[in-house]
């Protein structure tokens, strides 16, 4: 690199952790790119983790000890993802927020980093029978899906928000959100992870998917009270500069 010269930078900060018992899924860490010139030298760079998946048992708080770590690089600082909230916990607020469980609200984004998770059902507007379907997290690009009420073998529509493409044209994505999850054992499947590394929502009993790492997704959520949300995914600091 010359002694000055003009970068092109993707900073992703970890992604939020799924929860569990009505888990909604985990938001996406957020993501920072653009242009920025620099003089040759050393900077200091951090690379945030991603958030461990929900394991608390029912009735305990999801809160943002289970957020995503923050990246920095610049000067610039792009905020860790939030966890899915469960059945009563809204999900938190992050790069982008987390999915909510049956009940709640998805958890806010950060302005010019990520979207907002997605809202779990209202017991008041969906039975146990169909079940009831939790938020996925928001991503990069776009808001996680609202859950629904699911009839047996269908599908939850709580689905991750999509990441960003970088560099355009390119096929990477960053910074996708957690599936959301469903109370319901002979669903067909719980909501999908967003492009850019979020892990999809789980069935029954089984344990959310976690967030793809280098990527800031945000970890599946899971409807079960004895299995993990997934673990959200490690972010990314990426530079490029022209020889």
């Amino acid at each position: 690199m010359s002694s000055a010269g003009s970068v092109e930078y993707c900073i992703v900060a970890g992604g939020g952790g799924g929860s569990r018992f009505f888990g909604g899924g985990g938001g996406a860490g957020g993501v920072l790119t653009g242009t920025q010139s620099l003089t040759a030298q050393s900077y200091s760079i951090t690379v945030g983790a991603g958030g461990a998946g929900n394991s608390s048992n029912f009735g305990l708080v999801n809160d943002a000890t289970n957020n995503g770590e923050d990246s920095t690089a610049f000067g610039l600082t792009a905020i860790g993802g939030g966890a899915g909230g469960n059945r009563n916990i809204t999900g938190a607020t992050g790069g982008s927020g987390g999915g909510a469980g049956s009940d709640q609200s998805g958890g806010a984004g950060t302005s010019g980093q990520g979207n907002v998770g997605g809202d779990g059902v209202p017991s008041a507007s969906c039975s146990y029978t169909p079940s009831r379907g939790s938020g996925g997290g928001g991503g990069a690009s776009q808001a996680g899906g609202n859950g629904s009420c699911v009839v047996g073998g269908g599908t939850n529509t709580g689905d991750g928000g999509d990441g960003i493409e970088w560099p355009t044209s390119s096929g990477n994505y960053y910074g996708g959100g957690g599936g959301g999850s469903i109370n319901q054992y002979n669903a067909a499947a719980g909501g999908s992870g967003g492009l850019g590394g979020g892990g999809n929502g789980a069935v029954g009993a089984a344990a959310g998917a976690n967030g793809a790492a280098n990527t800031g997704g945000g970890g599946g959520g899971t409807s079960d009270n004895n299995s993990n949300g997934g673990n959200g995914g490690s972010g990314i600091v990426i530079v490029r500069y022209l020889l």
